[in-house]
This record gives structure tokens, C-alpha cells and sequence, in this order.
């Protein structure tokens, strides 16, 4: 039996215990992810919220481009499940969320962007504006820039569409016309089938 088919076997003796996993969410989580490392040890996954008593599983390959394979692996194995939607790659969110991240909380309609040009023609190169930016928690800064563009285009574009990426804050000599990151995935796809002649 294929890593895959052991783990979606595993996920439907589980199913009833990993959808109501709030009674457990700590044991529920360290199964999960005890089972997807079976597969490959940086997958990753999110549950969605019960609506009419189906939830959304996301597999994820937590941005690693090397996971990528895996990922489809596994979404591709997949059974039909009574609870679940499986879902390949954390999608697009229609509203972006604020993030909370490492004492840092930024405002989701404080985000700003703009697109230029990439090295690579058939990539896009990102600016992100982040109120607050500064040099001594330009880590902390950068992971929540990646997860707002994750909310925003999705894990696949992010990864492979994408060229570079530059976080700043609202003080750059760059933030003049930028826009907000509602905006990004319309922009970035409008952009992008320019790019593909589509």
C-alpha cells in the first residue's frame, strides 16, 4: 500500500474523531500531523469550519515549492469522504484576515502592494508595504508578508508564479501609488494572462 493510500485509510477510521477535533484539538493535530509526515515530512494542513456538515481539509506544502509533488500525491489519491472537501494548496481567501504573528498584529486594510517586474519574464516581482516595518524584526515581518500573500493569492501562485519578494514599510520612497492588497489577486492575475498571451 502506497504511503498515500495508508494515510487516507487512516483519515477514514478517523473522520468523525478529526472532524469535531475542537473536543481535542491538541491530540488531534499531533495525529494528523504524525500521519501526513508518513507521506512526506513537510506537509502540512488547515481544517476549515463546519458549514451544513462538511468541513474543508487543506493539504498544504507550507510553501516549500519541493513539496509540491507530494502534495498533488496525495490530493490525487484521495477517497471520497462522507465530511470533508479536500482541498490541494492553501487557496485564495475572497477577504483577507488580519495577522497575528510573534507580539506583531497587522491590520489587513494597512497592507499594501505594488507589482513590477521580474527577472524571470514570466514572474511577477511583489513589493509589500507593512505599517511598522523595521530592520530589527525583519523576520517576524517577513513571515506575516508571506502569509498575507498566501491569504491573497493563494499558496500555488505564491510559489509559482511569483518572482521576487521585498517587505517595507509604509515609509519606502516605493509606497507612493501602491494599492491595497484587496486588490493584489485581480491585479496579479490580470497581469499574469498578459504575461501567458491568455
Amino acid at each position: 500500500m502506497t504511503p498515500e493510500a495508508q494515510f487516507w485509510r487512516w483519515f477514514q477510521q478517523h473522520e468523525d474523531f478529526l472532524f469535531y477535533f475542537e473536543r481535542d484539538q491538541e491530540t488531534a493535530f499531533d495525529r494528523i500531523n504524525a500521519a501526513l509526515c508518513n507521506v512526506d515530512e513537510d506537509l502540512t494542513f488547515e481544517f476549515g469550519p463546519e458549514y451544513d456538515g462538511i468541513r474543508e481539509f487543506v493539504i498544504s506544502a507550507a510553501g516549500l515549492k519541493r513539496a509540491f509533488p507530494a502534495v498533488n500525491r496525495l490530493y490525487d489519491a484521495r477517497p471520497k469522504l462522507q465530511r470533508f472537501r479536500v482541498t490541494a494548496f492553501r487557496p485564495r481567501r475572497p477577504v483577507v484576515s488580519n495577522i497575528e504573528y510573534a507580539n506583531l498584529t497587522i491590520n489587513a486594510d494597512d497592507v499594501y502592494y505594488q507589482l513590477c517586474k521580474d527577472d524571470d519574464p514570466q514572474k511577477i516581482g511583489i513589493l509589500l508595504f507593512l505599517p511598522g516595518h523595521c530592520d530589527d524584526r525583519k523576520s517576524e515581518f517577513g513571515q506575516i508578508g508571506y502569509l498575507f500573500l498566501d491569504e491573497a493569492l493563494g499558496e500555488y501562485d505564491v510559489e509559482t508564479n511569483v518572482g521576487f519578494i521585498e517587505i517595507m514599510g509604509h515609509d519606502s520612497r516605493y509606497f507612493e501609488g501602491a494599492s491595497p492588497i484587496q486588490e493584489l489577486a485581480d491585479d496579479f492575475d490580470a497581469l499574469l494572462r498578459s504575461k501567458k498571451g491568455t
